[in-house]
């Protein structure tokens, strides 16, 4: 349930409300936007049977949130969340570039793309340490040497570090080296994992699984908001359908939903959604267009010799011609880069 306040409600109101709240052992969350106040019920409203809220000075209505995910939900913001990461804000209307290689190889093959990436105008630097691979034989990552390799190479060119991480386990491992933690789509439904995720505060990636449904990942997302840790970034990436053209089909759809039921960024990652580098610039460009608060790109000095997902990768030079297109769409729906 969320209570929204009057707009001409005080600030001792809001704080009379939550105290209410805190008396029958529920929580609160609190959003001020530009246009209303908004205090979110935190727990079991039914221990509120013996209080009508709408009576207390400066609410003017409770409204019951039917959606299972009630801190991802759009009512518990209105204006939608942003989330900050080193600085750098994801959300509003700024457009979010990650980009860097599929899997860490080697400190010269990261430095490549980082210089690359960083020339072309992204702010964030991609790189997979632990790769789960639907074969036990594929390239698995160089681990914690790839942690160190992503530090160094991001911290050379200003860059975020983004990278996967697998088992909750891995945490303490992961922690010191990244900015952001990304929960690929094969641990969507990890639930462990996603519980130690919210626990750390740290800003999380999360991918849509690839057999999952909009409502299953909003759901995924609130275990890690109900651990405390808002700082949660949806990644549509392709879901399985019955077409064989691209590795995945990208769920443009998915970007007006999400944005409409919950106060989540989403952002898109049209390499995993293609399979194939041909397939990215049109990608990329309908998901800015459809309204993606970002992207996150492969991008790889040499594809051709990449040890993971080299038909997807793009080079340093292609995703700087991208980057362009992709900075005239935004800037014509009103985003900047």
């Amino acid at each position: 349930m969320i209570i929204v306040m009057k707009n001409n409600c005080t600030k001792q109101d809001v704080e009379n409300v939550i105290a209410v709240l805190k008396e029958h052992g529920l929580g609160a969350n609190l959003s001020t936007g530009s246009q209303k106040t908004i205090v979110g019920v935190l727990g079991d409203k039914t221990k509120l049977s013996d209080v009508n809220l709408e009576l207390m000075d400066g609410v003017e209505k409770c409204v019951p949130i039917m959606s299972s995910y009630k801190l991802a939900s759009r009512d518990m913001v209105p204006e939608g969340r942003t989330v900050n990461v080193g600085g750098e804000i994801i959300g509003a209307n700024q457009l979010c570039m990650i980009a860097g290689p599929c899997a860490v190889e080697s400190e010269e093959q990261m430095m490549q793309a980082a210089a690359g990436v960083k020339a072309a105008g992204a702010k964030f630097l991609r790189g997979g340490a632990y790769k789960p691979r639907t074969s036990p034989y594929s390239f698995q990552g160089i681990e914690e040497d790839g942690l160190k390799i992503l530090r160094k190479a991001a911290d050379a060119y200003g860059l975020k570090a983004v990278t996967e991480i697998t088992d909750h386990d891995l945490i303490p491992v992961a922690e010191p080296y990244c900015d952001m933690f990304q929960i690929g789509a094969r641990n969507m439904q990890n639930f462990r994992l996603l519980r130690e995720v919210g626990r750390t505060k740290k800003p999380v990636l999360l991918k849509r699984g690839i057999a999952n449904t909009i409502e299953e990942w909003l759901d995924a997302a609130e275990y890690i908001m109900s651990e405390g840790n808002y700082n949660v970034v949806l990644c549509e990436r392709g879901i399985r359908t019955f077409e064989t053209a691209t590795r995945n089909t990208l769920d443009v759809s998915a970007i007006p939903v999400v944005r409409e039921r919950s106060c989540l960024p989403i952002i898109v990652d049209p390499s995993h959604a293609a399979g194939k580098a041909a397939y990215i610039e049109s990608l990329s460009l309908a998901a800015v267009a459809a309204g993606a608060d970002g992207l996150i790109i492969e991008v790889h000095p040499n594809p051709k010799k990449a040890l993971s997902d080299a038909a997807q990768q793009l080079t340093p030079k292609a995703y700087a011609e991208l980057f362009g297109k992709v900075r005239a769409v935004a800037e014509a729906i009103g985003r900047t880069i």
